[in-house]
């Protein structure tokens, strides 16, 4: 049976749980709990189903020809299991999603190694209180007058008075 395969495949629930974003904690109880019955359910039946008695239904039934007519239908009729169409859609969307955060991870670990030069600036620079502009200047460079932009800064030129 491909229901009881697909059933008894394993569920990481811990993996999933720790991705699962709080504010959608509700609907993730909620799918394990439905996900655990169906599996409670699945592992009751048997694997095959009970064989079917056709000696005594030829003994009890009287006309002629009925049990052997059923029994022929009976074995005749096949149960088509759907094809699995979107395994290898899963398959391919997971192995991007691994590499997208691999790419990620690095990208992470680059911006993580320059926030910690920059915090290392920033121990190791003097206490604001005891800066003077030059110190200022020289810890921040944009905040550094430009002078043939500005000449006149903070005053207005005489010309335009």
């Amino acid at each position: 049976m491909a229901g009881r395969k697909a059933a008894f495949r394993a569920v990481d629930w811990m993996a999933f749980a720790e991705r699962v974003p709080p504010n959608q904690k509700a609907m993730f109880n909620v799918l394990k709990t439905r996900s655990d019955a169906v599996a409670a359910k699945l592992a009751s039946l048997p694997a095959k189903p009970p064989t079917i008695d056709w000696a005594y239904y030829r003994s009890t039934i009287a006309k002629a020809g009925m049990v052997e007519e059923f029994e022929k239908k009976f074995s005749a009729v096949t149960v088509p299991e759907p094809k699995d169409t979107q395994t290898e859609k899963i398959n391919a969307q997971e192995q991007e999603s691994n590499k997208n955060a691999v790419t990620y991870a690095q990208e992470s670990n680059i911006r993580v190694s320059q926030y910690e030069k920059e915090l290392e600036k920033f121990r190791n620079m003097i206490p604001f209180d005891q800066m003077t502009f030059q110190d200022l200047n020289d810890a921040f460079p944009e905040t550094k007058l430009d002078k043939e932009k500005y000449p006149y800064w903070p005053h207005k030129p005489i010309a335009d008075l």
